[in-house]
């Protein structure tokens, strides 16, 4: 045969292309009307259903969704966004014939014949099942792992609040017993000034303990970071030793964002612990946080964002140590002085705020710690 001669196209015909449909046992194939009513079905969508085609043909939509989305007309909305869009995707729950529910993603596709008329809409649905219940044990596992770093961090906490509280109650004692002995009326008031000082400053500590080790689900908000910071400096500061300083610096006014505020700070404070471990018994580490507008130089990020830096006076990181920081349980820390978690849980969390995490340091010199997050900015309407 003449290699130059064309090789012949070998095109489906309707039945061709019914047979190829019917092969496919993965995913449930068919067609609806305009309407929602199911004019064809393959063997996928019989082996994921549950439904024969003699059942099926005829039939809505609708019969696959839950009791709650018919209720609340989701198999309706699918169709309207994919009529009106061309095209609608969906994933959620749906029941099989014998009842059972299965968690499926779907895809819907409008089919328009040679003039641009929409006859119909294609219909793909894969069962994600395993894959979502994955997802939720993965998600449990975090949550306890997240849970499990916070006790972690207050046992670090606790010890120099059992120093900070020590030395309110001798406050609130040594004031007491002086405004028994004395009957001057103004001495008496300075007094009790002095214990009200120390009783506010005890439960704001506790109030910020409490806050911080309760379990609750992960909930993002609106944070405005001056507030949140000031209120936090004094708790995170019962993390460091005697000989060493927190300064916070802000760069006013500072752009709001979206987060869980119990991830924030849990960020945050492995980072303080992981400054205050590179140095010795004093030092100084600094907490800034300032607006930047990035155009791609940090992880090709562009936009508005809020930078949160955390800087030691420490030994800097070895250049060959400095790749597996953010690696899950890698740690340089001494048996029992550290999981290797915390660094791996701020980056994950940047990450999932669609932000990043950068490094510097120089042997010697400390290290510096920055978390972008982007900004949440409103649009005057």
């Amino acid at each position: 045969m003449d290699p130059n001669t064309p090789k012949p196209i070998h095109r489906l015909n309707e039945q061709g292309y019914e047979l190829l449909v019917n092969a496919v046992v993965d995913y449930a194939l068919y067609m609806l009307s305009p309407e929602g009513e199911i004019i064809s079905w393959n063997a996928g969508a019989e082996r994921i259903k549950g439904y024969s085609a003699e059942e099926a043909i005829g039939q809505h939509l609708s019969m696959f969704f839950t009791e709650e989305d018919r209720a609340a007309n989701r198999p309706a909305h699918l169709i309207a966004t994919a009529l009106n869009t061309g095209r609608a995707q969906d994933e959620g729950w749906r029941v099989r014939r014998d009842g059972t529910r299965f968690w499926a993603l779907a895809v819907m596709d409008v089919v328009r014949d040679h003039d641009g008329r929409i006859i119909g809409l294609a219909k793909i649905t894969r069962d994600m099942t395993e894959r979502h219940e994955s997802e939720l044990h993965l998600q449990g596992l975090r949550a306890q792992l997240f849970q499990a770093q916070k006790l972690e961090a207050l046992g670090q906490l606790t010890g120099g609040m059992a120093h900070d509280f020590n030395n309110l109650l001798t406050v609130i004692i040594g004031a007491s017993a002086l405004a028994g002995r004395t009957q001057d009326p103004k001495r008496i008031k300075e007094l009790l000034g002095s214990i009200h000082e120390a009783g506010l400053r005890g439960s704001h500590l506790t109030q910020h303990l409490l806050s911080f080790a309760r379990q609750r689900d992960q909930q993002q908000q609106v944070v405005q970071l001056e507030n949140t910071l000031h209120s936090a400096q004094m708790f995170f500061s019962q993390a460091l030793p005697k000989g060493m300083t927190l300064e916070l610096q802000l760069c006013p006014p500072l752009h709001p964002i979206l987060v869980d505020p119990s991830q924030l700070e849990m960020t945050l404070l492995n980072l303080i612990f992981n400054a205050r471990d590179a140095m010795e018994q004093d030092g100084s580490i600094v907490l800034r946080a300032e607006n930047r507008t990035l155009t791609g130089e940090w992880d090709e990020l562009t936009g508005e964002f809020l930078i949160i830096s955390v800087r030691d006076s420490g030994s800097g990181i070895p250049p060959d140590v400095l790749p597996r920081i953010f690696e899950p349980f890698f740690t340089t820390k001494g048996l029992g002085k550290g999981t290797g978690l915390g660094l791996s849980q701020a980056y994950g969390f940047v990450r999932q705020h669609g932000g990043t995490i950068r490094v510097d340091s120089e042997p010697g010199r400390g290290t510096t710690m920055t978390l972008c997050l982007p900004a949440l900015l409103y649009q005057a309407p």
